[in-house]
């Protein structure tokens, strides 16, 4: 996590350089080439190249602080940084999974209806949302009924 954290940092710090390269060049340039359709009409900082810019290296600089002060606080690097870790070493249980559930495909075709109602028409939402919620009902207790019951 220590080379994202400094990738994060250095990403920071480079965009922070185009933001101030960007406004200089900005100002130099902007406006400055009249054409016989638009002529001179103003001159200054272009800003939204410049807030823009200057964002990217505001989320740049979030995201190294995050990782640096998650790093700290797990007390070092992790199995996936260390190059003599195993395999197993960064692999813990994480749950159990049905490979063979087709839950998961009936609730993502909901959902679609659902989002696509919001975007063409209500109606189809109608149709949508009682769909994902049996999806999601049939997904919680598929293992309560049949071959697979627990």
């Amino acid at each position: 996590m220590r080379v994202n954290a400094n990738l994060f940092w250095i990403l920071g710090a480079f965009f922070l350089i185009s933001a101030a390269g960007y406004t200089v060049w900005s100002l130099i340039d902007y406006g400055n080439t009249p054409t016989a359709v638009q002529p001179i009409t103003h001159q200054g900082v272009e800003w939204v190249g410049t807030v823009g810019i200057t964002l990217g290296a505001v989320l740049s600089f979030f995201l190294g602080f995050y990782i640096t002060i998650t790093r700290r606080a797990q007390g070092g690097d992790l199995p996936e940084d260390s190059l003599t870790a195993a395999i197993d070493d960064g692999d813990p249980e994480v749950g159990q999974f049905s490979p063979w559930s087709w839950w998961p495909m009936f609730l993502a075709f909901g959902l679609a209806l659902f989002f696509l109602g919001l975007a063409i028409g209500t109606w189809i939402s109608f149709i949508g949302a009682p769909l994902a919620v049996i999806a999601i009902i049939g997904w919680q207790y598929e293992y309560y009924r049949g071959f697979f019951a627990r």
